[in-house]
């Protein structure tokens, strides 16, 4: 029986560029940095405190993907054309809104009150397109 996700990955073009804007932009934290014998970086990040579940900042590059595919997923991944990689849950959708808006990240979507919440979307440098929502309060 499946109980839960421990990890998911998000595709990116360089684990440096990838670090600086999940940890130094968002503000997420580091849980893992550890090479494989040069051939791989195994790069995770998490929001603060989390124990649950990670992001693996993948790099399109062999042994992940093989060489013929890297241009292909690239292409796909720069054009925001591969769905939105993940979905961040927030106390306060307008005020990260500012925030981020503020750093110059690209935004694809402002905030919109919807049924569950209000949620916006951005693009991370690769293209990847990343959602935000601050989940509606229950009715009294």
């Amino acid at each position: 029986m499946i109980t839960s996700i421990n990890i998911s990955h998000v595709w990116v073009f360089d684990q440096d560029e990838a670090l600086d804007f999940y940890v130094g932009t968002l503000g997420l934290e580091v849980s893992a940095d550890m090479e494989f014998g040069g051939a791989m970086r195994w790069l995770t990040v998490r929001p603060k405190g989390a124990t649950d579940r990670e992001i693996l900042l993948e790099k399109v590059a062999p042994p992940s993907v093989d060489p013929e595919s890297v241009g292909k997923i690239r292409d796909v991944i720069t054009k925001g054309a591969s769905g939105f990689a993940v979905g961040f849950v927030t106390t306060d959708a307008n005020a990260l809104f500012a925030d981020l808006k503020a750093k110059g990240v690209e935004i694809t979507e402002e905030p919109t009150k919807q049924f569950y919440g209000t949620d916006f979307g951005i693009r991370d440098p690769f293209g990847n397109r990343i959602r935000f929502v601050e989940p509606a309060k229950p009715s009294p």
